[in-house]
């Protein structure tokens, strides 16, 4: 019984979702051969990508699967290597430019980090459990694209 309880939760872990996200976009990436195929193919045939078209995602500017499919590549890209990259080159220009403000914040931020560590907890939990979703939500959406790439190229769904 306690085999059993352990797998649930593993299955909701978030090196699991990470991993099968991570399969489910090498598996699109491997599957889709010719990435420009999906040029002009609309997200709304599918009711699952209509919605997350819907939800407001900015990155997606066409509105076609190509665009999709770059999205789902580059957060795999971001899972493996991280997003230090990008952040640290914004920190840098942000640490340049409040040098100047550094004093009048140290004061602010012993009181503001005190409340911050009593809350530690429960910020980790909902962030953990807003990635899950969305990694859960973007598998989906990466073995949609697979199916809908095979789809429109006469191979079928297995």
């Amino acid at each position: 019984m306690m085999q059993i309880s352990e797998s649930h939760l593993q299955k909701n872990s978030l090196f699991n979702s990470m991993n099968r996200f991570i399969g489910a976009v090498n598996n699109m990436d491997q599957t889709v051969m010719v990435p420009s195929l999906l040029r002009d193919v609309p997200l709304e045939e599918e009711r699952e990508m209509a919605a997350m078209k819907s939800s407001g995602n900015s990155d997606i500017e066409d509105g076609d699967m190509y665009s999709y499919y770059q999205l789902l590549k580059s957060i795999r890209c971001d899972i493996e290597w991280g997003v230090m990259r990008a952040e640290e080159a914004k920190k840098r220009k942000e640490s340049r430019a409040s040098i100047s403000r550094m004093d009048s914040a140290e004061e602010d931020s012993e009181v503001s980090s005190e409340e911050d560590e009593d809350n530690l907890q429960k910020q980790f939990q909902f962030h953990m459990t807003g990635l899950h979703g969305v990694l859960s939500k973007l598998t989906q959406q990466a073995n949609t694209l697979t199916n809908r790439y095979k789809q429109e190229i006469g191979i079928g769904c297995y």
